[in-house]
């Protein structure tokens, strides 16, 4: 019988601990064990909600999922590397439910070829208040009164135009 199988071909879910109310949507396993998604959050082990996920990224050469978490401006964000196999139903969950986190995203050219990009995340499936971002692109600084001016008013006109 192949891993991940139970007897009559139907899939052994994975022991990845979800809380009551969740409901484990997509998995991997992995050397370490396995990594899974829900409506509402990646277990990497740890729970990590999908709107606190800036990128996530499959390295298909080393089999590793690379998951960056959002960090404050200037702070190093925390990163995950999880080897997986046969990762392709939960890369598509996270694809998923990361980007159904973005309720706006804009960007703001600043300086010659620099800009920032404005994103407004909130979980899927949800009526929380809007979480507001803002990157920068390498060069740029966001303690300079003349970019701070224009991202201000980059984000005054984007909470406007959701009603905020």
């Amino acid at each position: 019988m192949s891993p991940g199988r139970a007897r009559f071909g139907r899939v052994r879910r994975p022991a990845v601990p979800v809380p009551a109310g969740e409901r484990l949507l997509a998995w991997a396993e992995g050397p370490g064990g396995a990594v899974g998604g829900t409506r509402e959050a990646l277990y990497l082990p740890h729970r990590l909600p999908w709107e606190q996920i800036a990128a996530a990224r499959w390295d298909e050469e080393e089999g590793l999922l690379r998951v960056t978490e959002v960090a404050p401006w200037g702070v190093v964000p925390p990163s995950h590397e999880v080897p997986l196999d046969g990762a392709m139903r939960l890369l598509q969950l996270v694809r998923e439910r990361v980007t159904a986190t973005i309720v706006l995203q804009r960007q703001v050219p600043l300086s010659g070829r620099h800009g920032a990009r404005i994103f407004a995340r909130r979980p899927p499936h949800s009526t929380a208040p809007l979480a507001w971002f803002v990157e920068y692109d390498e060069g740029l600084d966001p303690a300079d009164p003349a970019v701070r001016e224009q991202v201000d008013a980059a984000l005054a006109v984007a909470r406007s135009d959701v009603g905020e």
